[in-house]
């Protein structure tokens, strides 16, 4: 048997020194850590919902793009129907052009229609029409007793929309009062 020794000294717990007396309890640094989560988590969704925005406007513009991308060359080919909508203008009142007459009236009504199903779609406005600078181009005024002033005298070049977006507006004489009157 062994006696116990009572030489020995007894062991006592460490006192805590004043470095580990401001050390953050376990208790606090995991509160510390759980809300450095909450923080990346919420960071996280942030950068989520920004990626997931802008693939979503990439696809619009895109679909835009692709939506308006002949709206050039439309704009281009309406040069072509104005003249011919001129020629027809000018062969109408001749006897001897009825035949021309024809031909230009049947090129221009095949083209206005390609044009059509593409997307492109005249501008209505006639005479007496109120006047919208959204719509029409003003190149001048007329006095005209007949219409109100401020409405469309006259229509000299047709405007037209590509897809609901205005690609060349109408361009039309306003109607204006008589000076004096």
């Amino acid at each position: 048997m062994t006696e116990p020794m009572e030489d020995q000294p007894t062991t006592t717990p460490p006192q805590p020194t004043q470095a580990a007396a401001t050390e953050p309890s376990l208790e606090e640094r995991l509160e510390a850590a759980l809300r450095e989560i909450e923080t990346l988590r919420h960071d996280n969704l942030r950068i989520l919902a920004d990626g997931e925005n802008f693939k979503k406007r990439l696809v619009r513009e895109k679909e835009e793009q692709c939506k308006f991308a002949v709206a050039g060359l439309v704009e281009e080919l309406l040069v072509v129907l104005d003249n011919l909508e001129l020629a027809l203008a000018h062969c109408s009142a001749n006897e001897a052009c009825r035949d021309l007459f024809t031909g230009v009236e049947m090129t221009r009504s095949a083209l206005l229609e390609v044009l059509r199903r593409h997307g492109l779609s005249p501008i209505a406005v006639t005479e007496g029409a109120p006047f919208d600078p959204s719509q029409h181009e003003a190149l001048g005024h007329e006095v005209r007793t007949d219409l109100p002033a401020g409405s469309v005298a006259r229509v000299l070049q047709t405007g037209y929309f590509f897809k609901e977006r205005l690609l060349r507006p109408a361009k039309v004489m306003v109607a204006k009062a008589e000076e004096g009157a």
